[in-house]
């Protein structure tokens, strides 16, 4: 048979695979699977090779060749005895198959029929076998791709072996509220079992029992079955105005808190959540993207939702799909879909940037065709961000822009146009990037803030981390709206009327109050625009104030009981508030880590460390921010010890001591290392830091024994506004280890 080896050969002729066993598998459990594959009519010859691969976001442990007794081992052999070299590689191939095993034949060759046997997690040498990921996929697919003529063209059989992976059992529960409501207005509560890796579980059979003070129409008890995902109860209500909370128990024993609920009489403005950010697996996520924009309003309960794919693996054909998909599932009223991408341009040449249209058909603008094979349409292409922001600047129809970090980040000094470009992402499942916002501020750009998961396992809204070095729990943002549509949702990101959280859902609220000031409609630094005259500004607005201070009010009711508000001009810190004062003062020291190394992908700083308390002793302790359950912390001997990595955000432990002012503490990571006298831990931050272009640091403090304070409102007076840009925001942390952040309110002298 004659072919050129440069031609694809026919797929019949590539050979086949199975795999046993086969079927479904709970997400994070352990397993063992033999793949065998079977060489067609080529076989492979000498030097020819297999790649086995697995997407980018599959978090299962990663294959090893050399410990038998150890977590992931892999066998490979030939059924003719050929020799086989072999290796794991994460970026061995292709995205978003990039996780890959490459085995050779180094001598000899097989014929057809001729097989390799791969054993993953074998554990007949007392391996545990092979952790499969931690999030669920109705299709995990062991990808095989042959090279048969050793001519390193490899292609992907025509049927590739698959798995189910489902959840595990339930193991904690959520309970989801709205965050504010007019008194009287109808809302719903939303209840989902979740199983150890945070997937919905459909294995809870539970009688729950419901209990709240100040709302009607809440049942006494809920039959949550089993085969179910998700449980919304509708039509409840708000007697008065006030704040309130649902209890969700199990067996008579509280199993969930809802968060938060602010009940008032009136207001203009509701809030309504959003995940404006994450891929599927048509490009380098997981699952459909029709399963995708499913999740976020069934299961994460978010009321707004953007899918944002890497142009350059946006076909013509998928561009339709997914713009067929915004279109089907957008529904006013209840769940708003943005149609949009993400501009994946290179770091040098602007970095990655998320586009969001007002409507289905307008034209994507990739930052280049790498991955696509279609170059009829390159025209359309934008290579820079400043191409990218003239195009759609001169689109009419609308489009905004947010500034993100992911893989590359977003050079908004290199880059921007405030006419598009109305927000800066600062926390994602990738971290936290305030470096980000603050590169903005120095370049006196007027932006907004905003948090979505940028998440790569199908779960927007509800986004973990799970065993990969992810850092962080996805964000979210909370959009003030007079309706839930997607005019007032786009009107709402130009006002920048919005704030960010790092998942938690809390009602924060941040006006300005002066004498007299002049409002604007738009940023009058980019044209002519609208205006008139105020003696209140809210987050996003843009106001000049001529003499006297401005008054800045802020209220907040957290997810948890809130640590600090810290009130930021711009880049400067010039107000932290505690909601408890140095008398409150008891046993707890906080001790926290934070940064990251890099701007870009490989900016983990790994805080695995110990901490020793000579002449003092642990009674309790509470790890901060540990989303990886393969991160812990743990007592030895009087001791803590612990595995930690942070990715910009923020993560630690509580430790509550036998005696208060005692001893001392001593402290050993990687990064930084200390000894601090226990009686010199107080109110105020000890801050042990690294020198170098991003935060990196440790802080120590004491707490209360319990805080209790949930709700906390304050006024702070800016007597004095600088010339030029005061931009006046907050940022709230909760004793949980969730932030918010409030949009700027821009006040200009």
């Amino acid at each position: 048979m004659a072919t050129d080896p440069t031609d694809p050969i026919a797929p019949e002729l590539l050979g086949h695979a199975t795999l046993e066993p086969s079927g479904r598998f709970e997400a994070g459990s352990y397993a063992s699977f033999t793949l065998t594959y079977t060489a067609g009519y080529y076989g492979i010859d000498d030097s020819g090779s297999l790649r086995i691969c697995f997407r980018f976001a599959a978090d299962q442990s990663r294959p090893q060749f050399d410990d038998p007794q150890a977590l992931g081992y892999t066998t490979i052999s030939a059924s003719n005895q050929a020799v086989l070299e072999y290796r794991y590689d994460p970026k061995g191939n292709v995205r978003p198959w990039d996780r890959t095993i490459y085995i050779k034949v180094v001598h000899g060759f097989l014929r057809e029929g001729d097989s390799i046997t791969v054993r993953f997690g074998d554990q007949s040498q007392g391996s545990p076998g092979m952790r499969l990921q931690t999030f669920c996929e109705e299709t995990y697919e062991f990808r095989v791709l042959v090279d048969p003529i050793a001519t390193y063209t490899y292609q992907p059989l025509p049927e590739q072996p698959t798995i189910a992976i489902v959840p595990g059992p339930a193991e904690h529960w959520q309970a989801v509220l709205p965050t504010l409501r007019r008194k009287g207005e109808e809302f719903r509560l939303c209840l989902k079992a979740e199983d150890a890796w945070g997937n919905p579980s459909d294995q809870a059979d539970s009688r729950l029992e419901l209990r709240a003070d100040n709302i009607g129409n809440l049942p006494e008890s809920v039959d949550f079955e089993a085969g179910r995902f998700a449980l919304e109860i509708g039509g409840l209500v708000a007697a008065g105005p006030g704040d309130c909370t649902v209890e969700v128990l199990q067996d008579g024993q509280v199993v969930a808190v809802s968060n938060p609920l602010r009940v008032v009489e009136a207001t203009e403005l509701l809030p309504y959540w959003g995940d404006l950010h994450g891929q599927s697996e048509e490009t380098i996520g997981s699952n459909s993207a029709r399963d995708y924009f499913a999740f976020a309003r069934d299961r994460a309960f978010v009321d707004v939702v953007g899918h944002q794919g890497n142009d350059f693996q946006i076909t013509r054909e998928l561009w339709a799909e997914l713009e067929g998909l915004t279109a089907e599932f957008n529904q006013p009223g209840r769940f708003v879909t943005l149609p949009g991408y993400e501009w994946s341009g290179n770091t040098g040449l602007g970095g990655d940037r998320n586009i969001y249209f007002t409507s289905e058909g307008q034209q994507i603008r990739r930052s280049s065709h790498a991955l696509i094979e279609d170059h009829s349409d390159l025209d359309t292409d934008c290579a820079t961000a400043g191409e990218l922001f003239a195009a759609l600047v001169a689109d009419e129809r609308g489009a905004l822009a947010f500034a993100h970090c992911g893989g590359r980040y977003a050079d908004v000094a290199l880059a921007h146009d405030g006419r598009v470009e109305r927000s800066m992402e600062i926390h994602s499942s990738w971290g936290s990037f305030e470096w980000l916002f603050e590169d903005a501020l120095r370049e006196g750009h007027r932006v907004g803030i905003v948090a979505n998961s940028d998440g790569h396992k199908g779960r927007p809204g509800a986004s973990y981390p799970g065993a990969s070095q992810f850092g962080a729990i996805g964000g979210l943002t909370c959009l003030m709206l007079p309706e839930l549509s997607r005019e007032a949702v786009f009107h709402c990101l130009r006002a920048r009327r919005h704030y960010a959280t790092t998942g938690c859902r809390m009602h924060l609220s941040v006006t300005a109050e002066f004498d007299g000031g002049t409002l604007y409609d738009d940023d009058p630094a980019l044209g002519e625009t609208g205006s008139r005259t105020a003696t209140s500004a809210a987050m996003g607005d843009i106001v000049t104030v001529s003499e006297g201070e401005v008054v800045l009010r802020v209220e907040a009711v957290g997810s948890a009981p809130i640590e600090r508000i810290e009130v930021f001009n711009g880049l400067d810190l010039i107000e932290t508030f505690r909601p408890y004062g140095p008398d409150d003062l008891g046993a707890r020291i906080r001790v926290m880590w934070e940064g990251a190394a890099y701007r870009g992908r490989f900016r983990q700083v790994i805080w695995n460390g110990r901490a020793t308390f000579p002449g003092n002793s642990i009674t309790a302790t509470r790890p901060i921010n540990f989303f990886n359950r393969d991160k812990t912390l743990r007592q030895e001997d009087g001791n803590l010890v612990w595995q930690a990595l942070t990715t910009g955000n923020r993560g630690g432990f509580d430790a509550w001591l036998a005696e208060p002012d005692s001893g001392m503490l001593v402290l050993e990571t990687a990064p930084i290392s200390f000894r601090l006298a226990l009686d010199e831990v107080g109110f105020e931050d000890r801050v042990f830091a690294l020198d170098g272009p991003l935060p990196r640091h440790i802080r120590v403090f004491r707490l209360p024994e319990r805080n209790r304070h949930r709700t906390v409102a304050f006024e702070w007076r800016l007597s004095r506004p600088h010339a030029g840009d005061n931009p006046l925001y907050v940022r709230v942390t909760h004793e949980d280890g969730h932030l918010a952040w409030s949009s700027p309110i821009y006040v200009i002298k």
